[in-house]
This record gives C-alpha cells, structure tokens and sequence, in this order.
C-alpha cells in the first residue's frame, strides 16, 4: 500500500478538524419535513391497524368507563368490603345511551378512535423524533440532561393517561351519567357519541400532559432555569394554577372529581421540588 505523503497528511487532518458549515434555514426546513414525514408514517401506520379493531376498541376500552361492570367500579366496591365499611367506595350504577345527530357520525368517530389511539401509542417515538431534530442546537450538556429524561417522559404520559382513565373518568361519567335536573323528568340525558369521545380524550390526554411536570422541572432545574427556592416560593401561585388546571381537566363541576385531579398534581409539584433540590445537591 502506498504510503501517505507528509503535506497529504496534513491536509487531511485539516479538513478533519474543520467544523461542519452552518445549515441555512431551508436546510433546517428539510430536516424538519422528514422528521414530520416518519413521525406521520408511523402514526397512520398504527391509526390503520387500530381501524381495524375500532368495534373492540370500542366496546372494549372507550366505552368501559361508562359501563356499570368497570374494572375501576368493582375494585373500589370490593375494597369498601374488604375494609368493611360496607357501600361507602361503592358508587352507584350507570347506564349511559350514545345517540348520534349526523349520518357520518359513527365512521368520524372511528376515524378519531383511530387517529387518538395512534397518537398515544405513538407519543415515544414523536417525543423521540422531536429530540432528534433539536438535539444539534443544544450543548452537551443541556443534551445529555434531557437524554437522562427520555424514558421518563413517556413514563409519565403513560402513567398520566391511566390516572385518567381508570380513575378520572369512571368517576366524571358516573357523576355526570346519574346527575338530573328537575324532578319531573322533563330532562333526559342522552350524550351524543362526539361529546363522550372528547371528554374521555380530554380527561386522558389532560391527566397525561399534566403528569408531565416532574420531568419538566429536573431538566429546567439542569439548565439552571429554576430551583428549589424558586418553586417554593411560588408555591401558593402554583396551587392556584392547579385548581384551574384541576378544573378544566374534568368537566363535571363535582368536588370529588377535582380532588382526584388537584390531589395527585399537587404531589407532583411536592415532587418537583424535591427533584430540584437534588439536581442542586449534586451540582454542589
């Protein structure tokens, strides 16, 4: 083999220490577009296997919060007895009918069954390719604090979303199924299947961003952003925040279901804080 002349060697090592040129904003675009394009092949790829089992999705996971024989109704029933205080945990029956206003309705709304479901399924890869694309425009530091993170990002949504759902929404569809108003039965209550599918979405989904804040604060806390003393010093403002977080997450204006939300919220922002001084503990 021939050997590598001395000035050929040198220019070499040149280029290899040169630094990649700058992308121009259109190059960023192009990078953006097929991070969008995988990131939409992925999901429709699952939103198509998941149409295809829309009727036992269906029956079987979007439409079981309202069903009286819920997994969530007779654990908590059940351990009413079993600590014996008879039919306090035990909440009462609910029998809901779906009507639907609009002939597209049923196939719109397996379209949506389909499309929500793939989004969740899916929400590791999206957060994964969203890493991906601004990854280059942080420090390694400020990257290797959020590649710390990344498994419990979709730790948290996956967690929120079954508070959401095995709790959250038993309780709000058995608040709302069995509320009446008046006394004379002029008011029936017949949801249409578009108002049920978003109000599971919207307690699931909500339940899921909101579980969030643990992650969220540790990698602010890495970048220095905030601290310890900062959260607690904001502490009574963030309780505030919570209740309307709380309230806007389940739509029915019972006490109990807030309490589910703001309870467990609260202990995340405790957590928080906790994580926070840690990550200063291990700075110092």
């Amino acid at each position: 083999m021939d050997q590598i002349s001395e000035p050929r060697k040198t220019f070499l090592r040149k280029r290899i220490a040169m630094p990649a040129p700058e992308m121009t904003f259109m190059d960023h675009l192009e990078q953006l577009r097929w991070h969008l394009v995988r990131t939409a092949g992925v999901v429709v790829s699952l939103a198509i296997v998941l149409f295809i089992f829309v009727d036992w999705i269906f029956d079987n996971i979007v439409f079981a919060p309202a069903s009286k024989d819920f997994i969530s109704y007779t654990a908590l029933c059940s351990l009413g007895h079993k600590l014996h205080i008879g039919d306090a945990l035990c909440m009462p029956p609910v029998d809901i009918k779906l009507v639907g206003n609009t002939v597209s309705g049923p196939f719109s709304s397996a379209i949506s069954i389909s499309l929500t479901g793939a989004i969740m399924l899916a929400f590791p890869y999206i957060f994964w390719e969203l890493w991906r694309f601004i990854k280059p425009a942080l420090t390694p530091k400020e990257a290797s604090n959020i590649t710390s993170s990344l498994g419990w990002v979709s730790l948290c949504f996956f967690f929120g979303a079954s508070f959401g759902y095995y709790l959250l929404a038993p309780f709000t569809f058995n608040f709302l199924g069995n509320y009446t108003l008046g006394t004379k039965g002029a008011y029936v209550y017949l949801p249409t299947l578009d108002d049920y599918i978003d109000t599971l979405t919207s307690l699931v989904l909500g339940c899921a961003i909101a579980f969030e804040l643990p992650v969220i604060a540790y990698v602010l806390s890495k970048w220095g952003i905030i601290n310890a003393s900062m959260l607690r010093q904001y502490r009574k403002y963030a309780y505030v925040v919570i209740l309307i977080l709380a309230a806007i997450i389940t739509p029915s204006p019972d006490w109990s279901s807030q309490a589910i939300v703001t309870i467990p919220l609260i202990l995340l922002y405790e957590i928080s804080i906790m994580l926070a001084k840690k990550v200063e503990r291990s700075r110092n």
